[in-house]
This record gives structure tokens, sequence and C-alpha cells, in this order.
């Protein structure tokens, strides 16, 4: 399988895209920054193009990563690896490509991807969040309005992913 590096950037704007909105006075902002202690004054102090910058990369990074949670033929081909499955003529290769021809492009849609990222933000992001909120003494709202944004976050990425491999 190879990697569709378009889908993977375009899946590594939504959490910039997002954060615009989510992140907006309007909508969470206002209460994040309250509950993050922040103010406006320390907001404008911070180095804006090194921290959209870096946001990128890790997006980059998570995109990447994530594309293996919700497309299930890199499982198929994680099954085989290390074994010659690029040769035809070996049993392995004859049974990878007798597999991959089974399994196609089946739940390769926006709808599955995105159920897949969205499980996957409960699962690991709402945990990892949460258990680093209780230990900072941050509030239920901290964690439901990030937690929240990641686990959105993640269902549009997987979605995007899912359905442009």
């Amino acid at each position: 399988m190879n990697v569709n590096f378009l889908a993977v950037i375009i899946a590594s704007l939504i959490p910039m895209a997002l954060g615009f909105v989510w992140y907006n006075p309007k909508v969470f902002g206002k209460v994040w920054q309250q509950e993050c202690a922040l103010s406006d004054e320390k907001l404008k102090q911070a180095n804006m193009l090194l921290i959209f910058g870096l946001s990128f990369v890790f997006s980059l990074l998570f995109s990447f990563a994530l594309q293996f949670m919700v497309i299930h033929q890199y499982h198929v081909a994680s099954a085989f690896f290390g074994l010659p499955i690029t040769d035809g003529s070996t049993p392995e290769g004859t049974l990878y490509k007798s597999v991959m021809d089974l399994v196609g492009t089946s739940y390769r849609t926006f709808k599955h991807g995105a159920f897949h990222g969205t499980i996957g933000g409960f699962m690991i992001a709402l945990p990892i969040m949460a258990t680093n909120a209780m230990f900072e003494r941050k509030s239920f709202k901290y964690v439901a309005i990030n937690a929240g944004y990641w686990i959105v976050c993640m269902g549009i990425m997987g979605g995007i992913l899912s359905a442009m491999m």
C-alpha cells in the first residue's frame, strides 16, 4: 500500500482550520482561556509563527500515523510484514494478492474513517488529556473543550484519510 501524501497534508490542515473556529472567542475561546488562566496579554506575547509552524509539523506526524488506524488495508499489509509479498510467484505473494483482491477498497469511505477517528478520539485522546488535566488540577470544562476538539479533529481527519487513500 502506498501513502497518499496529499491526503496526509489535507488532513493535517484540519486541526488548524477547526481550531480557528473551536477556539474562537465566540465559540469556546473565552471559556478555554479562562480555564487555562491565560490573559489576553500573555496570549499576545506568544511567537505565533513558531506555534503554528510546530503545530502543523505535529499535525503532519499525527495525520501520517492516524491513517494506519483508520484504513483496514494497512492492517492486512502489516500482517505480511517482512514477507516476500511483491513476488506473486511466492506463496506469501499469492496469498497477499488474494486477500487484497478480496478486501479491495472495502470501508474506504469518509463515514467509516470518521467513525474510526472519532473512536480513537474517545479512546486515545480523551484518556490522555483527562489524565494530564487531573494532575494539573484542570477543570472538567478544560477537558471537555480540549478533548472535544481532538475528538472532532480525529473524526474529520480519519474521514479524509480513509476517503482519499
